[in-house]
């Protein structure tokens, strides 16, 4: 498994932005994909954003498409979340997962390893 840490979340005002970042260890961050999730309260965990083990696919929700972009840097076992023109829908615990296997995925269950998550609450 992997351990992750996220950081970067806090309060914005609606139309704002903010960079969340994922530190990786415990695994050869550049043989694994890496996926973004979110939690909004009452909610369940929906899928964000991936990237393949490359760093050549992403993959977007349509509720993020055009706002936000995955981005990571292997030699600095770290991935990010640019989010830009942020809305009050988006507020949520955002969680960077990493796939049991190498490619890359939607699906919430092809994830084992996560982070504590990290809060982004936007205000209208």
């Amino acid at each position: 498994q992997v351990r992750l840490v996220e950081s970067g979340g806090g309060l914005v005002q609606a139309g704002g932005s903010l960079r969340l970042s994922c530190a990786a260890s415990g695994r050869t961050f550049r043989t694994y994909a890496m996926g973004w999730f979110r939690q909004a309260p009452g909610k369940e965990r929906e899928f964000v954003v991936a990237i393949s083990r490359s760093r050549a696919i992403t993959y977007y929700a349509d509720s993020v498409k055009g706002r936000f972009t995955i981005s990571a840097d292997n030699a600095e076992n770290t991935v990010y979340l640019q989010m830009n023109g942020l809305k009050p829908e988006d507020t949520a615990v955002y969680y960077c997962a990493a796939p049991s296997g190498s490619v890359s995925s939607t699906t919430e269950s092809a994830y084992d390893s996560w982070g504590q998550g990290t809060q982004v609450t936007v205000s209208s």
